[in-house]
């Protein structure tokens, strides 16, 4: 693939939220901080809300990173599409305790015997929900009656809710007033700028051993944060079809035209088809409709989509190689040598 010919040791802008590739924009540094203010804390809610793609789960997953294990137990909830005694469930189940078949006082009961353990040891429960968007309102009160378990001086569990600006919705609704008097502290991870955009692309670049090949002029970088608008999975998803581009096109240096192509190619991509959606109207809004709702209840899968879709590209980079490399043979071959192949056949 492109790792080989621009000399890289790894693919430098997958999908999947890796924290090796951490970037701290001012942003992300800033929302570490509060989730890192939180955590000295010890009780409360933190909430952290961003745009799709703003690097929300590599912030979570550098900050599990740097959690001090003797002191702090972690549970991290990704799938959050649930309703509020299955979500019980998943809280009991990501802190290793049994939950199958058992009620909910059951359930509760087990929780807060775990959540005094933990404290008797000298250490703190931290509970990190992902995609808290998803969460109704009477899941949130859910997972703030949790936070009712407490020694006489203290907190036995803390927890960190990170989702897109809808949550904020939620957040405000007129039942959620108890909830947002324990929120201690409230970031909204925004979109990196230009300057960063391109700090963003080198510091990816360097961390898999890049050395200045391929470049990026000045109008390559402006077309870039034109397409992803400081997005970084955005970023990443036109980078790594760039760098695909080039390795296909054996190019050492990017411009805003060569930039541009890839664009256009993305975008026709995702157009509909000619004439889909004139002749029924209804039939296409309904399905409109329908693929909102499934966005709206498949909140939890996101994660798993997003590698599988990574795993997918991988594989149509490889067909794609393996047919350049069978083109190249084909037009290497000597018209002379492919005339005497065709005449020996007949």
């Amino acid at each position: 693939m492109y790792e080989t010919y621009y000399g890289l040791s790894a693919k430098p802008f997958q999908l999947r939220p890796d924290p090796h590739f951490f970037f701290g924009s001012k942003g992300h540094k800033r929302a570490m901080a509060y989730l890192e203010y939180g955590m000295s804390q010890g009780e409360g809610f933190i909430v952290i809300t961003g745009e799709v793609g703003a690097g929300k789960t590599t912030l979570v997953r550098n900050l599990l990173n740097k959690i001090p294990l003797d002191q702090i137990v972690a549970a991290h909830i990704v799938n959050t599409s649930l309703d509020p005694e299955d979500t019980l469930r998943m809280v009991v189940s990501s802190f290793g305790l049994p939950y199958e078949g058992a009620s909910k006082a059951e359930l509760l009961n087990r929780l807060e015997q775990f959540l005094r353990s933990v404290d008797r040891q000298g250490k703190r429960a931290l509970l990190l929900i992902d995609e808290a968007q998803n969460l109704n309102a009477r899941t949130v009160e859910e997972l703030r009656m949790l936070s009712n378990f407490q020694t006489d001086d203290r907190s036995l569990l803390q927890t960190f809710l990170l989702g897109q600006p809808e949550f904020r919705t939620t957040l405000h609704s007129p039942g959620m007033q108890q909830l947002r008097q324990r929120v201690i502290a409230s970031y909204h991870l925004g979109p990196m700028d230009a300057q960063e955009t391109r700090a963003y692309i080198e510091h990816r670049l360097a961390t898999v051993g890049w050395q200045g090949d391929p470049a990026f002029d000045e109008g390559a970088h402006a077309a870039i944060f034109a397409y992803s608008g400081g997005i970084p999975r955005k970023t990443n998803t036109l980078m790594d079809r760039v760098l695909l581009m080039g390795y296909l096109e054996e190019m050492h240096a990017f411009t805003e035209a060569d930039i541009s192509e890839v664009v256009r190619d993305i975008s026709e991509e995702f157009e509909l088809p000619e004439g889909a959606g004139i002749d029924d109207p209804a039939g296409s809004a309904a399905m409109a409709q329908h693929e909102l709702r499934t966005m709206d209840t498949r909140g939890g899968e996101r994660r798993a989509s997003v590698e599988l879709l990574d795993e997918r590209m991988m594989r149509l980079e490889k067909s794609i190689v393996s047919v350049l490399s069978i083109l190249k043979k084909i037009v290497a071959t000597p018209q002379g040598a492919a005339t005497q192949h065709m005449d020996n056949q007949e």
